[in-house]
């Protein structure tokens, strides 16, 4: 994995608010579920207390993680972008050479992958496998049910 995390401005922008979000709303919530928890008496056996420190944990993993993205961000202009070959931020449309299906998809950096909006990451097997072919390659992608081969049909922004 690279050691930049290279954004949209969008993707920068969303991950920036989710984070700001779970700064303040987020471990208010969490100190409030604490306390609440806590006001119910002996801590020992107190579940609620148990389950609301460790919601409390993940959220500041979760804090963590974003930040570390954000440190690590590169934001990508679009203007920049060649569209001759494949890179991150293109729309790619390929076709499966086996069953002659088309899709397109964008390729993105891992922090914003995102399947069901056809974002897929360049640090993902089909990424990998069509990161830096141009229009008419032939990308031979590795699943763990075996090799595919994909014909690159059209690269744009």
């Amino acid at each position: 994995m690279s050691k930049y995390n290279y954004l949209t401005k969008d993707g920068y922008n969303r991950i920036k608010n989710e984070l700001e979000e779970l700064k303040t709303d987020g471990r208010k919530k969490a100190a409030q579920d604490i306390a609440e928890a806590r006001a119910q008496g002996d801590l020992s056996e107190n579940a609620e207390y148990d389950a609301a420190k460790d919601a409390q944990g993940m959220l500041e993993l979760k804090i963590n993680e974003l930040e570390k993205i954000l440190a690590n961000a590169r934001m990508i202009d679009e203007d920049n972008i060649d569209t001759s070959k494949c890179s991150i931020l293109t729309k790619v449309t390929i076709r499966n050479v086996a069953n002659k299906r088309e899709a397109t998809y964008q390729l993105v950096s891992e922090s914003e992958a995102d399947l069901k909006a056809k974002k897929i990451s360049i640090s993902s097997p089909m990424g990998k496998g069509i990161l830096g072919k141009e229009k008419g390659d032939i990308a031979l992608v590795e699943t763990p049910g075996g090799s595919i081969k994909f014909e690159i049909l059209d690269i744009t922004l």
